[in-house]
């Protein structure tokens, strides 16, 4: 469940949805429902006024001729501006340029593109391209770079063994972000690679191809929350001398939960090659350690430790190396802050570089001729608002060289001495703007008109700030209204939810497109309560042990805001998510039945201890320690409680969140004599339900409102 909103429906997307494909097309009630008139015309006028907003502004914005232009597009024609001359001339095709606007710095997981979920690349070349490294039948092999000349290295992996090289464990790929199995060294000489032994981790069964004659079954090593988990070790082989060498990753200590080195992951080599980079924690992932290893004999030393007793450490902070090798940038929540530091890689912290009461975000440019660091952080006029700084290598001078008034994506040119900005908020069309290193305006290449938008009644959505549910913490929120809005009427409101930990917020300052929902009658809120990225780890520690509780009441805290306003039909409210925004979705409609009249669900997690060990046990701690915290963070827990409408949806092949959470809390509801709606999606994975069926059931429940409509399946 790392970093994942899945299906989280809003803005123009919907239209395109709604329309199309798996839209209104596959449910024909939707059609025949109040507003759905207005819903088609309002749908037509947003696409074309969004093309309108669009082809206003500027797009494919990049740096050319080492810096001295910049090409873009504007109104399907491109441009290229000369910084020199400054002036803007006609181009016959876009300009190929480099450079891509957005932050830097690098997180350990892996390289370029995507594997499927959860899994590894299953091959990987020398840098030299002479070699081959590969995956087949549970072992390394070599071959020459071209296939020729295959030789396998491991040769005690087996399924029947349950031992596997040049892969990895399922949860690894989705909680560590591991996407790489095999690293080569800088010279090609010596190859990395994981040998993992899953021989107690449960297996997972799935029934596939459901929809055929006959199925198939699929078998999954997947540790639940407190089951084993499968033991990581890393080997590294060396091309000269036929010989492999394992990396002592946990210091000569057993694989145990209080390991540091339990997991290892986010594996590199050094620049210079010299030594294998790693990380590793505990069970608990409350320590983290960046480690170097030496690949001759496999000894390690630990780089940077990061330790975080009263919940967890972050596993893969951002860095970037400088320019020698040794030297690297990191970033790291020590101080209940995220903040940068410059470290070597002898262990030497060289100077913390900042000190904020707000969060460094991401790592833009360093300069080191200038000696300085260009950064992102969260200290525009709400976190959300994301600003560029530039700090000295020494940790002097900072400085923010943005508009906090909004929230800005940078691009630096080769030569560092300009930057564009793409310059926007919930309200604000979004400009791109030529800066100097200073921050000063030089060139203004285009602004993004609402023009369109405002003709037809469109409006952005509104930000607003609310108290969490224990009157101590600021939480944000975000809300839609229909293009033909009328504040003397009262609207019934739908949420749009995540709430999970680890994850992005919700809430964006990028200009707040329109939700197309809200033409069917609604409006549409999302709220960003405690747990949530932005406002420092204390903010997120609420969460810890305590799933089900914290975000469900900072949910409920936000629709009670907005319900006092006189056009909020407070009585008619509805939430929907997925994965664990399918689980918010339901702990609300449980916890709150007067807050909450209707759910929907997808994919959704309905006990923690349904859930992968690395995931769960990082904010939940382990079920054993923590019983209480398990039992109330269970849907099935609060299942006789239910009152509202729930529409249940899973998929047959989800490997992610198994249906047996579904099925645990259909057994609940049923043996408590509830009702619920169940739509399933034979063969499908995590995903969400049809947004056609989702609407129609939100029709039925907080507009029609039938007396006797559950369906008890």
């Amino acid at each position: 469940m790392n970093r994942m909103r899945i299906m989280q429906i809003g803005g123009a997307a919907v239209a395109m949805l709604a329309l199309g494909g798996l839209g209104v097309r596959a449910q024909d009630r939707l059609k025949t429902m109040p507003a759905y008139e207005h819903y088609a015309r309002a749908i037509q006028d947003l696409n074309g006024a969004m093309s309108s907003y669009r082809s206003s502004g500027v797009s494919g914005v990049v740096w050319t001729d080492d810096g001295k232009a910049v090409g873009y597009t504007k109104a399907g024609k491109s441009y290229r501006y000369d910084l020199t001359t400054h002036q803007t001339t006609p181009v016959d095709e876009p300009i190929k340029g480099v450079g891509q606007i957005g932050g830097g710095g690098r997180r350990r997981g892996g390289g370029g593109g995507a594997p499927e979920r959860g899994r590894q690349f299953a091959s990987a070349i020398s840098p030299d391209g002479k070699l081959k490294a590969f995956y087949k039948d549970s072992n390394l092999w070599l071959s020459d770079g071209d296939d020729a000349n295959p030789v396998q290295i491991t040769v005690d992996g087996s399924k029947a063994a349950r031992i596997k090289y040049a892969t990895a464990s399922w949860v690894y790929g989705e909680e560590l972000e591991q996407r790489t199995a095999m690293w080569w060294s800088p010279d090609s000489r010596r190859v990395a690679f994981y040998r993992f032994d899953e021989s107690k981790v449960p297996d997972y069964y799935l029934a596939m191809h459901t929809l055929q004659t006959q199925d198939t079954l699929d078998a999954e090593a997947y540790p639940k929350a407190g089951a084993p988990n499968p033991i990581s070790d890393i080997l590294i082989y060396d091309t000269q001398t036929k010989t492999s060498q394992t990396i002592d990753g946990r210091d000569g200590k057993p694989f145990a939960d209080a390991t540091v080195g339990h997991y290892l992951y986010g594996v590199e080599w050094s620049p210079d090659g010299k030594e294998l980079l790693l990380h590793r924690t505990n069970r608990k992932q409350d320590i983290m350690e960046f480690a170097a290893c030496d690949p001759v004999t496999g000894k390690c030393r630990m780089i940077v430790r990061e330790t975080w007793p009263a919940s967890w450490t972050e596993n893969l902070p951002t860095m970037q190396f400088l320019s020698d090798g040794k030297r690297f940038l990191w970033v790291s929540e020590r101080t209940g802050f995220r903040n940068l530091y410059l470290y070597d890689l002898s262990g030497k912290l060289l100077a913390p570089l900042t000190e904020h009461p707000f969060e460094v975000v991401s790592i833009v440019r360093a300069d080191e001729t200038g000696g300085a660091v260009f950064y992102m952080a969260r200290d525009g006029d709400n976190p959300y608002k994301l600003q560029l700084h530039r700090v000295g290598l020494d940790g002097k001078g900072d400085a923010r060289l943005t508009d906090p008034a909004f929230t800005h994506r940078v691009l630096f040119a080769p030569d560092g001495k300009t930057f564009l900005d793409v310059a926007e908020s919930h309200d604000a069309p979004v400009a791109t703007r030529l800066m100097d290193s200073n921050g000063k305006l030089l060139e203004t290449l285009g602004q993004a008109s609402d023009a369109a938008l405002k003709a037809k009644g469109f409006t952005p959505g509104e930000v607003f700030t609310y108290k969490s549910a224990d009157g101590k913490s600021n939480c944000y929120g975000l809300l839609f209204k229909p293009s033909n809005f009328d504040p003397n009427k009262k609207y019934p409101m739908i949420v749009s939810v995540y709430a999970g930990p680890g994850v992005g917020a919700m809430i964006r300052e990028n200009f707040a497109v329109p939700n197309s929902m809200t033409e069917l009658g609604f409006l549409v809120a999302e709220f960003d309560g405690r747990g949530q990225e932005g406002q420092g780890k204390a903010f997120k520690d609420a969460l810890y042990r305590n799933h089900g509780r914290p975000e469900i009441d900072d949910q409920a805290a936000g629709v009670k805001y907005l319900r006092q306003r006189p056009y909020v039909d407070g009585a008619n409210v509805g939430i929907f998510g997925t994965s664990y925004g399918g689980y918010a979705s339901i702990m609300c409609l449980l916890r709150y039945p007067d807050v909450f009249k209707a759910a929907s669900a997808s994919s959704s997690v309905t006990d923690w201890r349904n859930y992968d060990s690395i995931y769960t046990e990082r904010f939940m701690g382990m079920p054993d320690d923590n019983k209480a915290g398990y039992e109330f963070g269970s849907a099935m827990t609060h299942a006789a409680d239910l009152k509202g409408r729930l529409l249940l949806y899973y998929g047959t092949a989800d490997n992610n969140v198994h249906p047996a959470n579904t099925y645990q809390l259909i057994q609940a509801l049923s043996r408590a004599g509830k009702g619920y709606d169940l739509q399933i999606g034979p063969d499908q994975e995590h995903t969400g339900v049809n947004f056609a069926r989702m609407m129609e059931f939100f029709m039925d429940s907080l507009v029609l409102k039938p007396t006797g409509g559950l369906t008890a399946q």
